[in-house]
C-alpha cells in the first residue's frame, strides 16, 4: 500500500502537472487501475512462489504430499491462497486511492471478473515458478527482471496511443498490456483494448496454466527431490 501511495504521489505530482489528461481523465486517475493490477499480480505471484519454495526447502511439502488431500486439492489451496492475497491487497489499494481522488467504477462486475482471472493467472504462474525454483534468487530473477519490467512497460503509466512505430508494436506484444487495459476499462469505461476479446483470451491462457500445474503436481515434479 505504501508503494502504491508513493507511485500515486510521485507520478501524480511529477507528471500530473505536465500531463493534465489522458483519454479524457486526469493522469492520476488514469494510472490507478494499472497500479491496482500491479499490486494484484505481484502479491499473487510472490505469495505462491515463495510459499511453495519455502515448503520445498524445509521439506514441509512431504507431509502434504503424503496426506489424503488430492493433487488437485493441494494445487487449489496454493492457487487460491495467492489469489486471495492479491485481491485483498489490490482492493485495499483501490480503497486507499479513493480517498485521494474521485475514483470511477463504470463496470464493477467486469472488475471482479478481471481481478479473478488475472489474479488466478499470476497465482498459477507463482506456483509454476515455485516448482521450478531451487533457491530464492530464482524467484527474485523472475520478479525483478521479467514480471515487473513487463508490468511497467505494459501501460501502467501511459497509453499506447501516445506511442508510434516499433515502440507501440512492442507494447502491444506484451500480454500484460491487455490485462492492465481490461482492468482500466472496467473502472474508467474505456481503454486501449476491447475487454470482450482480451478477457476470454486471458481466461484460456489461465486455464492452460492451471492444467499444466495440475499435471506437474500429479507427477510430483521437483516436489520429491
Amino acid at each position: 500500500l505504501l508503494e502504491t501511495y508513493l507511485y500515486i504521489t510521485v507520478f501524480g505530482a511529477a507528471l500530473g502537472s505536465r500531463i493534465n489528461e489522458i483519454n479524457g481523465v486526469s493522469y492520476v486517475v488514469f494510472i490507478i487501475p494499472g497500479l491496482a493490477m500491479m499490486a494484484l499480480a505481484m502479491n499473487a505471484f510472490s505469495n505462491n512462489s515463495s510459499s511453495l519454495l519455502q515448503q520445498k526447502i524445509m521439506r514441509a511439502i512431504d507431509d502434504q504430499l503424503t496426506s489424503p488431500v488430492s493433487h488437485g486439492g493441494l494445487l487449489a489451496a496454493f492457487t487460491l491462497g495467492g489469489l486471495f492475497r492479491g485481491v485483498i491487497i489490490s482492493s485495499l489499494t483501490l480503497f486507499t486511492a479513493s480517498f485521494l481522488v474521485d475514483l470511477p467504477l463504470e463496470h464493477p462486475l467486469l472488475l471482479v471478473a478481471s481481478f479473478t482471472v488475472i489474479g488466478t493467472f499470476f497465482a498459477s504462474l507463482g506456483v509454476l515458478v515455485g516448482l521450478q525454483a531451487k533457491v530464492f534468487d530464482n524467484l527474485s530473477f523472475y520478479q525483478t527482471f521479467v514480471i515487473q519490467p513487463l508490468i511497467f512497460l505494459g501501460g501502467v503509466f501511459y497509453s499506447a496511443t501516445l506511442l508510434t512505430g516499433v515502440f507501440k508494436t512492442l507494447v502491444e506484444l506484451n500480454p500484460i498490456y491487455y490485462m492492465i487495459n481490461t482492468v482500466r476499462y472496467s473502472m474508467l469505461g474505456h481503454a486501449d483494448v476491447n475487454p470482450a476479446y482480451a478477457l476470454p483470451v486471458i481466461t484460456l491462457v489461465t486455464l492452460g496454466l492451471i492444467f499444466l500445474n495440475y499435471q506437474l503436481f500429479k507427477r510430483g515434479y521437483k516436489l520429491r527431490d
